[in-house]
């Protein structure tokens, strides 16, 4: 499975921001996929995940109500809509995948939430 993210960037806070997740190769594998982050000098956390098929989601308390994941089926494609963005969402954020029992990741995009 490869994973592609985009839709980082520069954002004043308050704004919005749209990731994308593309996946690629034996996607009829996967289980689930989920959005993870790091901040400088911080460890790699949970942002959310999205199950397959039934499409059960949970979400890290700091983002419920602010950020939706969802997935396009069709494009085997993730998403993460990051509403009233503040600057301590400022972070890499990656795409997770898991596909017959193992994790897998994609580069990161940043991004970044300016006061």
């Amino acid at each position: 499975v490869q994973l592609v993210e985009s839709g980082g960037g520069l954002v004043q806070a308050g704004g919005s921001l749209r990731l994308s997740c593309a996946a690629s190769g034996s996607t009829f594998s996967i289980k689930a996929m989920g959005w993870y982050r790091q901040a400088p000098g911080k460890q790699r956390e949970l942002v959310a995940t999205i199950l397959s098929g039934g499409g059960r989601t949970n979400y890290a308390d700091s983002v419920k109500g602010r950020f939706t994941i969802s997935t396009e089926s069709a494009k085997n494609t993730m998403y993460l809509q990051m509403n009233s963005l503040k600057p301590e969402d400022t972070a890499v954020y990656y795409c997770n995948a898991w596909s017959a029992g193992a994790p897998y990741w994609g580069q990161g995009t940043q991004v970044t939430v300016s006061s």
